[in-house]
């Protein structure tokens, strides 16, 4: 089926969604529940979410971007964005996972726009360069018009990562630049010795978590691989008063569950636009090594930061002096109320602490 290109051409019927509801939890002692990871500023003087919606200008119009998150979120959006229109914030009746976040957005911009065509970026993430990037999008926006699939964004691997999920890529879907293969199958993490031998193929590429579809064809998707989310999407369509209530209630008793799991694992029209630009998912303090200034040691650190006869650490502090001496692959992360110690191998660990925190009631450190 061919593209549809309205009265004011393909950009008139293109939406951006930012998900901008999660915790961030391996990002602690620095993102809190007041104050979570896509509101701070990691490089930069802007926070990671207006990053991302400063990369999506020239992609889609103001109006058309739209932020889905939690409620008690709306005061920063408010202030990270106060050009957003109001209208614009999505609210989540509840988190319930990727594949409800992203149901529940298509299904408010489809009944705005049905020719709408949504492009998905998470608030947290490090993109450059920018013209790479948007040359990317616009491929996805293209792809997605023009096929009746699923469109994802693969990262060609820069190394055997164990940190994210893989999408095995087949035949070439487009021979453009860049290059938009066909998905053959989505891999969890795996282990290393699995990671190298996924390098060696040449046939896999990181999942981005970042994605672009028609809504029609996302609604479709939904009605055949999950269908309960799509009997909720429905009730809240145009709902009032205890009908909504109900249909809200019905959504935070849904199961919590990517859209990865729910719907691209199962489909088998998943085209992958291979993106060749610079990506980090800043997922834990580890990242912070490849976005912070290095010395010759390979010491990563920002901020009162003094690191005599040390190796391959990173270390950040907003106020007092943070001195290390004599250590190798440490992080040190100081803030206000709390300072985090761990070893480099155990920053995906963090999220340990915050759960240790809870159980224990020390919930002004959350």
């Amino acid at each position: 089926m061919g593209a549809r290109v309205g009265r004011g051409g393909a950009r008139a019927h293109r939406y951006a969604v930012v998900m901008a509801g999660g915790i961030g939890t391996r990002f602690w002692p620095h993102s809190r529940r007041r104050r979570p990871k896509q509101f701070l500023p990691v490089q930069g003087r802007f926070s990671l979410l207006e990053d991302t919606v400063r990369r999506l200008r020239g992609l889609v119009d103001r109006d058309k971007i739209f932020i889905v998150a939690a409620p008690e979120f709306r005061p920063l959006i408010r202030r990270h964005l106060p050009s957003l229109p109001v209208e614009n914030l999505i609210v989540e009746p509840a988190a319930r996972g990727t594949a409800a976040c992203l149901g529940l957005a298509a299904s408010f911009i489809e009944e705005r726009d049905p020719e709408g065509v949504m492009a998905v970026f998470p608030a947290d993430h490090v993109i450059s360069p920018l013209s790479v990037f948007q040359r990317s999008v616009r491929t996805a926006f293209a792809t997605a018009e023009s096929e009746r699939c699923l469109v994802t964004f693969g990262i060609r691997p820069s190394a055997p990562s164990t940190g994210f999920g893989y999408i095995e890529v087949g035949a070439v879907q487009k021979r453009s630049k860049p290059q938009v293969f066909w998905a053959t199958r989505f891999v969890e993490k795996p282990n290393v010795a699995t990671a190298r031998r996924y390098l060696r193929t040449g046939k896999y590429l990181w999942n981005s978590g970042m994605f672009v579809w028609r809504v029609d064809v996302l609604r479709e998707a939904i009605e055949s691989y999950e269908a309960p989310l799509a009997g909720v999407l429905g009730a809240l369509r145009g709902a009032r008063g205890r009908a909504a209530a109900a249909a809200r209630r019905d959504f935070a008793a849904l199961r919590s569950v990517s859209v990865d799991v729910a719907i691209m694992e199962k489909s088998d029209r998943v085209a992958v636009v291979a993106g060749d630009f610079e990506w980090n998912d800043v997922g834990s303090w580890a990242a912070m090594e490849e976005l912070w200034p290095k010395d010759e040691h390979g010491n990563a650190s920002r901020g009162a930061v003094l690191q005599v006869d040390c190796r391959n650490t990173i270390a950040s502090s907003d106020r007092r002096l943070v001195a290390m001496v004599g250590v190798d692959d440490l992080i040190v992360v100081d803030s206000p109320d709390a300072i985090l110690i761990c070893p480099k191998g155990k920053a995906e660990e963090v999220r340990r602490i915050v759960d240790a925190l809870a159980r224990g009631g020390k919930r002004k450190y959350l």
